[in-house]
């Protein structure tokens, strides 16, 4: 699903991550990745051991269907606290 994101322009925000995803290996020990987005920037930012590094910032259309139902995904699975983005 995230690597169907369209692609967007760089937004001005400040990076406000409200989401991320963190992939390891089958022991749990080593992070291959996190991924974490700003859909007010429309950017995301990837760190870990599988992440090239042309790949560790990229700018997504939030706005696009394919984000807007990761974000759904996002909400879906966070705790109902009254906070979110």
């Amino acid at each position: 699903m995230i690597e169907n994101l369209p692609g967007s322009e760089q937004h001005r925000c400040g990076f406000s991550p409200g989401w991320s995803i963190r992939a390891y290996e089958d022991s749990l020990d080593l992070t291959l990745f996190e991924a974490a987005f700003c859909f007010r920037c429309h950017e995301v930012r990837m760190h870990g051991t599988a992440v090239p590094p042309a790949l560790t910032t990229q700018f997504f259309d939030a706005d696009a269907q394919p984000a807007q139902a990761l974000l759904a995904l996002f909400r879906a699975a966070a705790p109902n606290d009254g906070v979110g983005n």
